[in-house]
């Protein structure tokens, strides 16, 4: 892939405000929100590791999803944390395409194991006998496996469309990340294939996925009507209410951002919203998972006990 006839050597990020003062408000802020998201999915992934009452289906998607999640702040928040203490925000042609195809990578093999989690739940709560027999760790691994290569592929082709136009300036990215859309409109040269390539990978994986999680869901509240006691309704529901709360925060602002009309006066909604989906949705995930799981406190307290027997104490 060839990158060396365009003129333009470096784009120049705006960032999310422009105000010194405000940065340095905001450069503490985001980075404690990047430090506790690296120590809050790491730390579940651990978690899920050395638990083994932790080994089933449900947790096997989620330490990868942990992973997504930290791979995914990775790509954006460390470079936006530089940017804040930086007059210039600049960034080379291919350190913006990298950016740009982890970012996409992690995004689409997200709403990927999204999917496969909810047609998880879907057996679980619809075929709870057959579960077993049918999620074997096989079947798992090769989900997983798909969905990873599944957003690879999609993230490949949409970077080598987009960074083989010609760009010959202006060179001003307006977002505080090598986004897609902005980056395309930069292009001196006829966008029209960047721009379907980008069309079609939002349909097939993005709104593909969420056509699965939506179907499966329809089957899951078939099965919950059916059954006759409102204790035993009211179990099923918890049993995958995470996972929808966090399709809904996911699928909520990724919808509205890249459905939104694009205009000035939408370019500072667009950054918030965007910064909620790349940013807050990578820390509000363990949360979401966690939160009311009896299953991972109790880990959390096994794992705790373990280490203060080992190093002389009582609990």
């Amino acid at each position: 892939m060839e990158w060396n006839h365009t003129s333009v050597a470096v784009f120049v990020l705006l960032g999310l405000s422009d105000e010194k003062e405000l940065q340095l408000i905001l450069f503490p802020i985001f980075l404690g929100i990047y430090l506790v998201t690296l120590l809050w999915n790491l730390g579940l992934i651990f978690l899920i590791r050395m638990d083994f009452c932790l080994h089933t289906t449900m947790y096997f998607f989620l330490c990868f999803l942990s992973f997504i999640d930290v791979c995914y702040s990775s790509s954006i928040s460390p470079r936006m944390l530089s940017d804040f203490l930086k007059n210039e925000k600049m960034i080379s042609f291919i350190a913006c395409a990298t950016q740009y195809f982890v970012a996409a990578w992690m995004a689409l093999a997200e709403s990927c194991l999204l999917a496969t989690m909810a047609y998880d739940q879907y057996v679980a709560i619809g075929n709870p006998l057959q579960y077993s027999a049918s999620m074997v760790p096989d079947l798992c691994g090769k989900m997983v496996a798909g969905a990873y290569v599944s957003g690879f592929l999609s993230s490949l082709s949409q970077t080598i469309s987009c960074f083989q136009l010609y760009y010959c300036g202006p060179n001003v990215i307006q977002h505080f990340f090598c986004d897609l859309p902005q980056v395309i409109s930069l292009s001196c040269s006829n966008p029209f294939i960047a721009q379907m390539t980008l069309l079609v990978v939002a349909i097939v994986v993005g709104l593909g996925s969420l056509l699965v999680i939506l179907l499966a869901y329809g089957f899951i509240a078939i099965s919950i009507l059916k059954i006759s006691s409102g204790k035993g309704r009211a179990k099923a529901f918890n049993t995958c209410a995470s996972h929808l709360a966090a399709v809904a925060l996911y699928y909520g602002t990724t919808l509205s951002v890249y459905l939104c009309p694009k205009s000035t006066q939408f370019m500072t909604q667009d950054k918030v919203l965007s910064m909620f989906y790349v940013i807050i949705i990578p820390i509000l995930n363990p949360l979401i998972y966690c939160l009311r799981n009896k299953e991972i406190k109790e880990a959390l307290k096994r794992l705790i006990k373990r280490a203060g027997f080992q190093n002389g104490f009582s609990f």
